[in-house]
Parts: C-alpha cells; sequence; structure tokens
C-alpha cells in the first residue's frame, strides 16, 4: 500500500541512499515506516491476538498493582481519554518487570512466550534503528541497547457515536523513539507535518511505524523533529496497536552529542533528566513538546 511518509528498507539500511533516505524522515517527518524488518509475521499476528484477550480479562485482574516498575499497569478509560485504554510495561528490558507484568495479568505459558519474544524482538530491532539514526548524524558508539523501553499495548473502543472524535489527542512522544505496530485492518492515525497539516496513515500490514520524541528533538540538538500525532474514529469498531517507547539515557542526562555542536549549531537545550522532564510535561500539562522550550539555552 502506497504511504504518504518516508519508508525505509532496514534491509538495504547500510546503502548510503537509503541511510540518507532515513535521515530526511527524520529531519522533515519525524516519523518513517519500515519495512524488511526482519520481525516474522506470525509473531506479529500472535502478539495481537494475545493483546486482545488481555484486554478481556476482568477488570479486577487488569487493576492489579505489582512492582513492575514505575508507569507500568493498566489506564482505564479517563475522562480526558474515554475511547482508550492501555496496558504498560515500563522497562522492557527487565526480565523481573517482564515476569511481574504476566504475572499481574494471569498470562498463560503460552502469552509469556509470546510475549517475551516479542518484547525482545522489538527491543532489539529499536536498538539498531536508533543506532543507524545516530550514524547518519556521524555519531558513533551509543549504547542504545542500555537505554530503557517502555512497552504499551492500546485498545480503542471506537462506536457509532464516537465518530470524529480522538482516541487519543494531539501529542508527542516524550522520549527517542517509538516502534509502533499498528492496527492492520483499521485507521485513525494522523501525523502532523511541516505545513501543520494533518496526514492520515492507512493500514499498511506487515510494516511497522517509527515516530521520534522530545527526546529524539534534544538529542540531535534540533536536528529531529519531534512529529506531533493523534488518532482519530474513522470507523465504529475495536482498534488496537502495541507500542514501544525507546526512552533516554537510563544513567545520566539527555544531552546532544559533541558531533552536533558547533560554530554554526550552538547547543539549544540544558542537560536534562528524563524522568523530571516527564515530570515537567505533565505538571505543566503540555503534550506536544512545548516543554522543551523550557530548557532552552539562551
Amino acid at each position: 500500500m502506497k504511504d504518504s511518509i518516508p519508508v525505509i528498507d532496514l534491509e538495504n539500511i547500510s546503502d548510503q541512499v537509503e541511510r540518507n533516505k532515513l535521515r530526511e524522515a527524520c529531519e522533515k517527518w519525524g516519523c518513517f515506516r519500515i519495512i524488511n524488518h526482519s520481525v516474522p509475521a506470525t509473531l506479529m499476528a500472535e502478539m495481537k491476538m494475545v493483546v486482545g484477550t488481555l484486554f478481556d480479562l476482568p477488570m479486577e485482574i487488569k487493576m492489579r498493582k505489582v512492582s513492575a516498575g514505575y508507569g507500568s499497569g493498566y489506564t482505564p478509560p479517563r475522562v480526558a481519554d474515554p475511547l482508550h485504554e492501555a496496558l504498560t510495561l515500563y522497562d522492557l528490558g527487565s526480565s523481573q518487570a517482564r515476569h511481574e507484568f504476566c504475572t499481574q495479568l494471569d498470562a498463560s505459558p503460552h502469552q509469556r512466550e509470546i510475549m517475551e519474544e516479542y518484547g525482545k524482538t522489538i527491543h532489539d530491532l529499536a536498538v539498531k534503528i536508533g543506532q543507524k539514526m545516530a550514524e547518519s548524524l556521524g555519531i558513533q558508539g551509543v549504547d542504545f541497547g542500555d537505554w530503557p523501553c517502555q512497552y504499551r499495548v492500546n485498545k480503542y473502543n471506537f462506536t457509532p457515536k464516537a465518530m470524529g472524535s480522538f482516541g487519543i489527542k494531539l501529542h508527542t512522544d516524550s522520549g527517542f523513539l517509538t516502534i509502533l505496530q499498528d492496527d492492520e485492518n483499521v485507521g485513525g492515525l494522523e501525523v502532523m507535518d511541516s505545513s501543520d497539516k494533518f496526514v492520515p496513515l492507512p493500514p499498511f500490514p506487515g510494516s511497522l511505524l517509527a515516530n521520534l520524541g522530545d527526546v529524539a528533538h534534544a538529542w540531535s540538538n534540533g536536528r529531529f523533529c519531534n512529529v506531533k500525532h493523534h488518532v482519530q474514529c474513522k470507523e465504529a469498531t475495536t482498534r488496537f496497536s502495541i507500542a514501544t517507547f525507546m526512552l533516554a539515557p537510563r544513567n545520566g542526562n539527555v544531552e546532544a552529542p559533541a558531533e552536533v555542536v558547533d560554530h554554526d549549531h550552538p547547543r539549544l537545550y540544558q542537560p536534562f533528566n528524563f524522568e523530571e522532564y516527564r515530570m515537567l510535561r505533565s505538571s505543566k500539562k503540555i503534550r506536544t513538546g512545548e516543554a522543551l522550550e523550557l530548557l532552552r539555552l539562551t
């Protein structure tokens, strides 16, 4: 299916033309489709089936609290987002957190196996893409493998009365990179282009979507775009998506590397701690990246 945003062929990412295309996608769009990404189609399909069964669990099971880490657990429909619910695991790379997450949901051995395999596969893919993004700026040796990844499965309860309403309102992601397995049948995701127009992203079976967040914009010293996006009800049917958020350095601050700072490109933002930045976004009720302006150097 033809898409209106760049499509990156990961199988050919070593080719200079494809690397240039990746950098341009990061700079102009802040998002791109990924094809030939090596995540098996069978695993993607099995994971979506698991997600459906998890959301069908009784509310008392979904609402259980375990020590899987900050930000983990069930988010029911809220006043701000009444059509959306989610299950979140904060640190996908932690075997203990994964175990606790599965225990919270009474996951069967098969469900655990699928979630473990999917999580590891997507985590490794996010690390690879992060490295290629860094290399496109001439930055080598970044250990993205140590950047924590947050894992969130989403369900949108779209009904005939909800047509035109938002499942998730306009926002940027707060972290570095999001890898999204979008619904292969139900559309509704839209991104904002450089002219502030919304561009629909129709279903693209077999592909994955990469979105860049606020950390990517700050870390690249303003070169990469933190894409604004929302999900709108276009069909009266249930919509699922599976997101993996690569957040920020586990230890230390978010800070632009020396390779992207020079006389013509002075440092734009002061170094910041990611969790403190996320709290700043929340306390100021800023969802679309403007919180970075509070950290801008004069």
